[in-house]
């Protein structure tokens, strides 16, 4: 009788390979003060290499194409008070009119039907808005009803929803530093990090050297932060995620590939777009859609040819996508090294430039 999958799936042995220890102080709880002064620790075809992000434009050639991820974070994270006085968190995972899902905390002594009233930073109620639990949800979640509405509540209300590894309340300048400067398209939970630390000043160096930049959008949702589970290694899929790609971007990816260039995806939210919009051959197909693909070692990148991304948790499916693009045995040996060598890690950390294991 054939054995499950399911049965032989061992999750802690399959993430003791993407693990690793960091010193005390490794996590960047802060961004650097300036956007673009971080550090680049460049894995390339001859070994790691200590840069620094500025050094980006020299790292590339005229001709080639860097696609950045143009989402732009909610300001999700929202205060409420139940009609006893205790206080509740609401993380809001949706925009829409109707029903949406969120995360509330504490979540075991509320109960369906309950109005939750909003209040600002400084715990007072009376703003207007409010949250009707309306019914419980698998994995955790509820279903809710915001009014007016979503959108209006976080951005009256809203804090930027900083990953719960920082240990802190969001600060001011949090609401600039969490996002990309050139994020539009309003739908995320979480900041594409790779993409924080560009610069007006690097792009522009970029552009004189004849490098080109386009757009995707992919919505990074809540499951990031989740840790991987079993039946995300058993069926090989990720939680869902929302992602676009403008027409304008598929004819630059075209015409990028037709002249011998690279494309450069910043972030594993872009590296996860385009090989989703790709069809077979590696074309990749202007459109929208949803995506759950778990990129780990084994995978045949059709579009990626450099990846420019952050230093990241261990064993999560961003460190296993690193990996697969790398190399598992080069990858790991540059975070021991980056470890080791007091660069910043996670989503205020440093960058890695990372070129493709040769084969």
């Amino acid at each position: 009788m054939p054995v499950s999958v399911r049965e032989t799936v061992d999750v802690d042995a399959v993430l003791d390979d993407y693990d690793f220890t960091l010193p005390d102080g490794a996590v960047a709880v802060r961004p650097p003060p300036e956007r673009d002064g971080g550090r680049l620790l460049h894995l390339g075809v001859d070994g790691v290499e200590d840069a620094h992000v500025v050094d980006l434009p020299g790292l590339l050639r005229s001709g080639d194409l860097l696609v950045v991820n143009d989402t732009r974070v909610l300001h999700a994270r929202l205060r409420a008070r139940r009609a006893t006085g205790g206080r509740v968190e609401v993380f809001l995972l949706g925009t829409g009119p109707g029903p949406i899902d969120a995360l509330v905390r504490p979540s075991r002594r509320l109960k369906e039907g309950e109005l939750l009233e909003l209040v600002d930073a400084q715990g007072e109620g009376r703003t207007g808005h409010t949250v009707a639990l309306e019914a419980r949800s698998p994995g955790g979640t509820w279903r809710v009803t915001v009014q007016p509405d979503p959108m209006t509540a976080m951005d009256s209300l809203g804090e930027v929803p900083l990953p719960p590894y920082l240990d802190r309340a969001a600060e001011a300048d949090d609401a600039v530093r969490y996002q990309t400067i050139f994020a539009g398209q309003a739908g995320a939970v979480a900041a594409p990090t790779a993409g924080l630390h560009l610069t007006p000043r690097i792009l522009g160096r970029l552009a004189e050297n004849g490098v080109e930049v386009a757009t995707v959008t992919l919505h990074v949702g809540a499951g990031t932060f989740r840790n991987l589970r079993p039946e995300d290694l058993e069926s090989g899929e990720l939680h869902p995620e929302r992602w676009t790609v403008p027409p304008q971007t598929a004819a630059a990816i075209a015409r990028c590939k037709a002249r011998g260039g690279r494309v450069v995806a910043v972030g594993t939210t872009s590296t996860r777009t385009l090989e989703s919009a790709a069809d077979d051959s590696g074309e990749v197909r202007a459109g929208q859609g949803t995506t759950r693909l778990f990129i780990r070692p084994g995978y045949a990148f059709r579009v990626v040819d450099l990846l420019w991304t952050n230093l990241h948790l261990p064993r999560s499916s961003l460190l296993m996508l690193v990996c697969a693009f790398g190399g598992h045995q080069r990858v790991m040996k540059a975070y021991t090294h980056a470890a080791r060598t007091g660069y910043r890690f996670f989503s205020y950390g440093d960058a890695m430039l990372v070129e493709p294991e040769s084969e």
